[in-house]
C-alpha cells in the first residue's frame, strides 16, 4: 500500500491519509458498520467506549480473514452529534496505533441525525486489503 499526500493540498487534519494505492493482486474485506453494542448485548453511555467497541468488533472480523489494523485502507465512521468526534478519533488512533504515519488509511467522518437505537452515537466501517 501507499499513501497519497499531494503537495499541493493542505495535510490531513488528523491521522489518516488522503488517499490509498493498493498494488494489484490484493484482497479486499469490507466490513458492515459496527455499533458500540457489546457481545453482552450492552451498550456503554460514551461514546469513546461505543467507538471501542467498534473498532474490537471490527478486529474480529478483520482476523478472520488473516488481517489487522495494519491493513485497514479506509475507515469511514459516523457520530450523532460533533461532541461525539473526540471520543471517536481517540479510538480511531488507538486502534491504528501500530501503522506508520506513512501507511495510514484514508478516513471519512460524517454526522448523522441518528442509527437505529438512540442510545447509539458511533458507527464505524472499514476496507481493509492484504496478499
Amino acid at each position: 500500500m501507499k499513501s497519497l499526500a499531494p503537495a499541493s493540498i493542505s495535510a490531513p487534519f488528523a491521522r489518516y491519509s488522503h488517499g490509498i494505492e493498493l498494488p494489484a493482486g490484493m484482497r479486499i474485506v469490507r466490513t458492515s458498520g459496527q455499533l458500540g453494542l457489546a457481545a453482552d448485548g450492552s451498550v456503554p453511555e460514551d461514546p469513546f467506549d461505543q467507538a471501542q467497541i467498534c473498532f474490537g468488533n471490527i478486529s474480529a472480523i478483520l482476523a478472520e480473514a488473516g488481517m489487522g489494523a495494519a491493513d485497514v485502507i479506509h475507515v469511514s465512521a459516523y457520530v450523532t452529534d460533533r461532541a461525539h468526534m473526540q471520543g471517536y478519533m481517540a479510538a480511531r488512533d488507538a486502534f491504528l496505533s501500530a501503522c506508520s504515519d506513512d501507511q495510514l488509511p484514508s478516513s471519512t467522518l460524517v454526522i448523522v441525525s441518528g442509527f437505529t437505537r438512540p442510545e447509539f452515537k458511533v458507527e464505524v466501517e472499514v476496507w481493509a486489503a492484504a496478499e
